[in-house]
């Protein structure tokens, strides 16, 4: 590496975060701008470790040490070219995936993991800024046709892998503007939706077109589908969100998280005047200690919420890495969010019981207590901890607790067959049971990152130019088994 003593003599550093009650006026990022300096020292950090593992913690199979070492070396134009060539979206990853790679750094074992997730950023924003990222258009036409069901990461990673293997690719979203979650389920204050923009202009100068407001099983019937295009791929992400089937869950004022989060998103980039569910002034209570669950608390803080708690069933986990989870895997710790942060109060190892009723058919409060978490046959198992019953005032309460799968109708309508965990079934190569059909990301896989999203896109291009031509010469980075 270019500073073999980088890792011994700085530290580990990250941008700062803007000042809280500056960044709750705006829904602008949170950090502050990092100097191409303070990323060169942190890039210095990257070790000879002999055995990359990070390329490894990652899906994708990011070449992180050839970029960082390029990053220390300040050749920023060969950086940006090895790290487009595993990732076609490093603004996305950069921004919202929670880095594995970090988790599994060699580094990390005895002191702090290089900030790889900052320099890949960096790296990405800094060839936006030079304008290195241009099209890159397909050396000739294959004269095929294909659909991608879907314009999230899976999506999109598929379509722009395609399109540049020559073959003519309409991407279906059933939204009025293309990005699925990446654009109404993304907090603006996590990732700008200019971000967005920019990358979907260059996959349309590329070749790719984008069909809005088209609902595929409705607006299109499945036989217009399959006669219109050569291959479809089915990238329609994990948009089943699980409930909680407690007694008064019909009382207004309690919402999914993405019927709360996407008109928030559309108030913030200006297509929508007021949000028909908002925070403002109201005791708010986020149930779901996730990555969603914090977008939420991030949204409500910045809607003027009176007070926000959010829940959690399992148990606050440990601020250092646990025996349970030892390198290189993901480890289970304490995290906080910049939404956490802000404000509100975690509640861990409770559960709800009950929504109360105001009266008049809205809720008021919710009843809860805490609960003992032990492991039966390698699943948690919770026990009510008696005495620890509590209500909580409330008038909005927000379902944050994950996703179970794709919905079923354009799945049942092309007559696929989904696992018993509710996703799309598929080979190792990602073909369905049905012929010329292809399913990637969340669809496949049930909910997971964005970094696997990505990585199935492209994997799944490349099993469908295949299929096509015969051969093909796009990357596969995982199976799907």
């Amino acid at each position: 590496m270019g500073d073999p003593r980088g890792f011994l003599e700085h530290g580990r550093k990250l941008p700062q975060r803007r000042p809280v009650p500056v960044r709750l006026r705006d829904w602008k990022e949170v950090y502050e701008p990092f100097s191409p300096e303070e990323l060169r020292t942190q890039a210095s950090r990257c070790m000879d470790c002999g055995i990359p593992f990070c390329n490894d913690g990652c899906p994708l199979g990011n070449l992180i040490p050839d970029w960082n070492d390029l990053t220390y070396r300040d050749q920023w134009r060969a950086a940006i070219e090895r790290l487009h060539a595993t990732n076609n979206f490093p603004e996305f990853t950069g921004r919202l995936c929670p880095a594995p790679c970090e988790a599994a750094c060699v580094l990390g074992i005895n002191s702090d993991p290089v900030t790889i997730k900052q320099v890949e950023v960096s790296i990405i924003d800094r060839a936006w800024e030079e304008d290195w990222v241009q099209p890159v258009l397909a050396e000739r036409p294959t004269g095929k046709a294909v659909a991608v069901i879907g314009s999230g990461p899976a999506g999109l990673a598929a379509a722009q892998q395609l399109t540049r293997a020559g073959h003519s690719v309409t991407v279906f979203e059933r939204d009025d503007r293309p990005g699925g979650l990446l654009r109404y389920g993304i907090p603006e204050f996590k990732m700008e939706k200019a971000v967005l923009d920019r990358r979907l202009a260059q996959m349309r100068a590329e070749g790719t077109q984008f069909a809005c407001n088209v609902d595929v099983g409705a607006d299109m019937g499945v036989a217009e589908l399959l006669s219109r295009f050569d291959a479809v791929v089915l990238a329609t992400g994990a948009t089943i969100s699980r409930d909680l089937q407690v007694p008064g869950r019909q009382l207004s004022g309690i919402h999914q998280a993405m019927e709360y989060l996407p008109p928030a998103n559309r108030v913030a980039s200006g297509e929508l005047v007021d949000t028909p569910v908002t925070a403002e002034g109201k005791r708010v209570v986020i149930i779901g200690g996730g990555d969603t669950g914090a977008d939420c608390l991030g949204t409500a803080h910045r809607q003027g919420a009176a007070s926000v708690h959010q829940f959690e069933i399992m148990p606050r986990p440990p601020d250092s890495r646990p025996d349970s989870t030892p390198w290189p895997t993901w480890p289970v710790m304490f995290r906080t969010s910049s939404a956490h942060e802000e404000g509100g109060e975690r509640v861990f190892a409770v559960n709800t019981a009950s929504f109360l009723d105001d009266g008049r058919g809205a809720v008021r409060a919710l009843a809860a207590h805490q609960v003992s978490v032990t492991t039966v046959d390698g699943r948690p198992s919770f026990e009510r901890v008696e005495g620890t019953d509590f209500e909580l005032p409330c008038e909005l309460v927000l379902l944050a607790l994950g996703f179970s799968g794709p919905a079923a109708s354009l799945p049942s309508a092309l007559g696929l067959t989904l696992t018993p965990r509710g996703t799309v079934g598929r080979d190792a190569a990602g073909a369905t049971d049905v012929e010329g059909v292809f399913v990637c990301g969340d669809a496949g896989r049930g909910q997971s990152l964005i970094v696997w999203a990505i990585a199935e896109g492209r994997s799944c291009a490349a099993t469908v130019d295949r299929w096509l031509t015969g051969s093909t010469l796009l990357p596969r980075p995982l199976s799907f088994a």
